[in-house]
C-alpha cells in the first residue's frame, strides 16, 4: 500500500469516527424523545406500540434516502433501532 493511500484511509477513518459519534448523539436524542412520547401516550389513551406509525417512519426514510444505502438496508437498520427503542 502506498503512503498516500494509507494517509487517505487514515483521514477517512477519522472522519468516520467523527460521524459515528454524531450518530450516537442523535440516537440518544431520539431515545429521549421516544421516552417522552411513551410517557404521554397513556394520557392520550394511545397504545404504546403503533405499527402504522412504524410504517410511516419506514416510508419517510425511504423517501429521504439518497443512497448509497439500499432501501432494504436502511429499513433493516431502523428495524433494529426501533426494536431497541421499544426495550428502553
Amino acid at each position: 500500500m502506498s503512503d498516500d493511500a494509507k494517509v487517505g484511509i487514515d483521514g477517512l477513518r477519522v472522519h468516520i469516527d467523527e460521524i459515528d459519534c454524531q450518530v450516537v448523539g442523535l440516537l440518544n436524542e431520539r431515545a429521549k424523545l421516544a421516552l417522552e412520547i411513551r410517557a404521554l401516550k397513556p394520557q392520550a389513551k394511545m397504545a404504546l406500540y403503533d405499527p402504522q406509525r412504524e410504517e410511516q417512519i419506514f416510508a419517510r426514510l425511504a423517501a429521504c434516502n439518497e443512497g448509497p444505502l439500499y432501501g432494504d438496508n436502511l429499513r433493516e437498520i431502523y428495524e433494529a433501532i426501533l426494536h431497541v427503542m421499544k426495550e428502553l
